[in-house]
C-alpha cells in the first residue's frame, strides 16, 4: 500500500478517490491544486494543501502522487503537471481496475488511470500518464504513447500506434497497422483507416481530415 497525494478537487480527482478507496491497496490521504485554486482546507473529508507547499507537507520520501486531469490543452495541462510533480521528486501510482483484462507481455506505465472492461491484449505498450475510460480495447503489438486520453468503448486494432497528446473519442476505431500523430483528436464514432496528420481532428465514416488544426478543439 502506497500513500497517495492526488491532485486536484474536481470531478476528476472525485471520481479517482472513489477508485482508489474502493478498489486499489492504496490510501489517498489528501489532495492537491495550484495555490490560485485553492478554494477550502478539506475536499471529500481529506486536507487540501497548495501545489507549491506539497513537498513540505507530504515529501516524495513518504508519499506518491496521482496527477489526473481531463485531456485540457491536448492534455498538457496533465502533462504538465505530471513534469511538475516528478521534478519535486514524487514517484507515481497506476491505477489498473480489477475489472479490466490485461494479457501477457505487456507494459504500462505510471500515472495512469485504467478503468474497468478495458481489454488490453498481449504485448501492447501503454505509455506515461494515459488514461483510458472505462470499455476500450487495446490490441495486440499495439502501444499508446504519454499523456492521451481515450474514452469509452474505443477499439484500438493490432499493431497501432497512438503518438502522444492524442485524444480519442467516444466508439472511435483504429484500424490495424494504423499512426496516428502527436496531437490529433479522433472524433466520436469516427472510423480511421489511414495514418493521420500531425495537430489535425478526424471525423466520420470513414473518417475524414476536418478544416480545422486540434489545438483549436475544446477538450473537456
Amino acid at each position: 500500500m502506497k500513500k497517495v497525494v492526488v491532485f486536484g478537487n474536481g470531478q476528476m480527482a472525485e471520481i479517482v478517490h472513489v477508485y482508489l478507496t474502493h478498489d486499489s491497496p492504496h490510501r489517498v490521504v489528501a489532495f492537491c491544486v495550484d495555490r490560485e485554486n485553492l478554494k477550502g482546507e478539506s475536499y471529500r473529508g481529506l486536507p487540501v494543501v497548495p501545489f507549491e507547499d506539497v513537498t513540505s507537507i507530504y515529501p516524495p520520501s513518504e508519499f506518491s502522487m496521482f496527477i489526473q486531469i481531463s485531456a485540457k490543452q491536448m492534455n498538457r495541462l496533465r502533462a504538465a503537471k505530471y513534469s511538475q510533480a516528478k521534478d519535486k521528486g514524487y514517484e507515481f501510482i497506476t491505477y489498473i481496475s480489477s475489472q479490466a483484462i490485461i494479457g501477457p507481455e505487456t507494459s504500462i506505465g505510471e500515472n495512469c488511470f485504467i478503468q474497468e472492461h478495458n481489454v488490453i491484449q498481449p504485448f501492447a505498450r501503454i505509455g506515461n500518464d494515459v488514461i483510458l475510460w472505462a470499455g476500450n480495447h487495446i490490441g495486440h503489438h499495439s502501444m499508446i504513447m504519454d499523456h492521451c486520453f481515450v474514452t469509452s468503448h474505443v477499439v484500438v486494432c493490432g499493431r497501432v500506434t497512438i503518438k502522444p497528446y492524442c485524444y480519442l473519442g467516444v466508439n472511435s476505431t483504429i484500424r490495424d497497422g494504423i499512426t496516428v500523430e502527436e496531437r490529433c483528436v479522433i472524433g466520436a464514432g469516427a472510423l480511421v483507416m489511414r495514418d493521420t496528420k500531425e495537430n489535425q481532428v478526424y471525423a466520420g465514416l470513414p473518417a475524414k481530415l476536418s478544416s480545422i488544426p486540434s489545438d483549436s478543439v475544446e477538450i473537456i
